[in-house]
């Protein structure tokens, strides 16, 4: 349910008046895109930020995102990357910012009880699914696996319950069925930003909406690991086609075998109902190569077969029109 929309706030106003009659003070957890854009949402509205907490990036995982501790540098704000949020240092930081408000976009800790109570006029999340469906960790892969033809971003009231406090405002989008994670992701980013800057005036004023989630309609999902990307055949075509655009670059991406050779791929559409195989294979049919299923095949756009194989030519000259069986389900090496 959205709150009304609102005017810009000028930064001079009482619309962004804080608890002491000057702007209002908020702290921020942010990481990532999402992070990113909430932050100079708020520095847009006026806010004060006299505090921004995020991440370290992992030295192990692909950086494809922009970074929150550079844009908050550019804009002269005080940046701490702690391990752990909720310590005796951390929490003395943010009270000692006097915050009116928390805001948590897209931060991957969760925020105990002693820092949700310090601001004064609450502590606010942008989550990025239609809560109270995908609760939870990378709600964006998961919409995706299961088919979802829409999720979109949630701005909420932090509880020590993640993602299920009180909603202010929700974002939809489309999820096409041709969509990859981070296709989808670009447009929840642009969701948080558009709810985020139609909701912080009535916010600021306090006459924003909060509406309590229905819990018969949640559902929640834990993180997902690169093994996750291991594709079972035997569940069908479309149960393949979603896995493999919900893992596609920069995720870790999709893997199984193909005659024993290692099979990666990036992109994908559903293929003829007609090429079903009962037991799954691999095969070129007609300047493409097909993943058959029992129910159907699956077009493989982008992929990688052993070393050398990435092209529907390529696969053509090297196997001709034989079928290669693909395995069922494997764990990555």
């Amino acid at each position: 349910m959205n709150a009304a929309p609102g005017r810009r706030a000028d930064p001079d106003s009482g619309a962004a008046a804080g608890s002491g009659g000057g702007r209002a003070r908020a702290v921020v957890f942010a990481y990532h895109d999402v992070g990113v854009r909430c932050l100079r949402t708020l520095l847009a509205h006026g806010l004060h930020v006299p505090l921004v907490l995020t991440h370290e990036d992992s030295p192990g995982e692909g950086i494809w995102f922009e970074s929150v501790a550079r844009h908050a540098a550019w804009h002269g704000l005080s940046v701490r990357t702690p391990a752990d949020p909720n310590v005796p240092e951390v929490i003395a930081a943010v009270a000692a910012a006097r915050p009116d408000f928390l805001f948590s976009f897209y931060y991957r800790s969760l925020l105990g009880a002693e820092l949700l109570a310090l601001p004064s006029r609450g502590a606010y999340n942008v989550h990025g699914s239609l809560l109270p469906k995908y609760r939870g960790r990378v709600p964006v892969n998961w919409a995706v696996l299961h088919g979802e033809r829409e999720t979109g971003a949630t701005l909420h009231a932090m509880t020590l319950r993640p993602d299920a406090g009180p909603i202010v405002a929700r974002e939809a989008v489309p999820i096409l069925p041709d969509d990859t994670a981070v296709e989808v992701f670009r447009k929840v980013t642009v969701a948080a930003e558009l709810l985020l800057d139609r909701s912080l005036p009535a916010l600021l004023t306090g006459s924003a909406a909060h509406v309590p989630q229905d819990e018969t309609a949640a559902s929640c999902f834990p993180r997902r690991t690169a093994r996750d990307g291991a594709v079972d055949w035997r569940r069908g075509a479309l149960a393949a086609h979603n896995l493999i655009r919900a893992v596609a670059p920069p995720y870790p991406g999709a893997f199984s075998r193909a005659a024993g050779m290692p099979l990666s791929i990036a992109r994908s559409l559903p293929g003829p109902v007609r090429l079903a195989a009962s037991t799954p294979q691999l095969r070129w049919h007609d300047g493409i190569v097909h993943a058959l299923c029992a129910d159907g095949s699956v077009q493989l756009l982008e992929f990688q077969l052993g070393t050398h194989i990435a092209s529907a030519g390529a696969f053509y000259r090297e196997f001709g029109e034989r079928a290669l069986p693909l395995e069922p389900h494997l764990e990555q090496a």
